[in-house]
């Protein structure tokens, strides 16, 4: 079986943590616990008839008085960067921890996906603001881990990226 590392980015409390147990367990829990240090968690996908173990390591979120530790990144496979469509100061972050990436295990593939549609009518971050990240290159989607929206898509999404970009023998990248 194919393991595949995937980090979990972003600022303080964009809703890495939720993404995570929606996907793993299909659950969502209003009461907000902090991620200290990180957390691993599991789940067999299937990539193109072969099945792909992703190894989620869920990262504290990024703020000013912590920053992601760049030895939490070394050898993933690929990540994804959240961000909390109701505060732009979380596309900084995102931006930055980009950076953080591609300088510690180089351009490695990712998704980014912007959380909490369910609140779009308080979102800070504009159709003009993800058209730009668009055109970057980044794949942006929008979603909700409150209501399970863009959650299975976003981890497929990546899952098919890393298998795409692997070679055909790397079992435990």
């Amino acid at each position: 079986m194919i393991q595949k590392k995937i980090c979990m980015l972003g600022g303080f409390a964009v809703g890495k943590t939720s993404l995570v147990r929606r996907f793993v367990s299909n659950v969502f829990s209003d009461h907000y616990q902090t991620t200290i240090g990180v957390t691993v968690e599991k789940k067999h996908v299937m990539v193109d008839d072969q099945e792909v173990l992703l190894m989620l390591w869920d990262l504290y979120g990024e703020d000013e008085f912590q920053h992601v530790r760049d030895s939490y990144v070394l050898g993933s496979s690929g990540y994804i960067l959240v961000l909390d469509g109701t505060r732009k100061s979380t596309l900084d972050t995102a931006l930055a921890l980009q950076q953080l990436v591609v300088k510690t295990v180089g351009p490695v593939p990712f998704v980014s996906i912007i959380n909490k549609s369910d609140l779009r009518s308080e979102w800070e971050i504009d159709e003009t603001t993800i058209r730009q990240l668009r055109e970057r290159g980044w794949t942006v989607l929008l979603g909700s881990a409150k209501l399970g929206q863009g959650v299975e898509e976003l981890f497929a999404h990546l899952a098919d990226k890393i298998m795409q970009s692997s070679p055909p023998s790397g079992h435990c990248a």
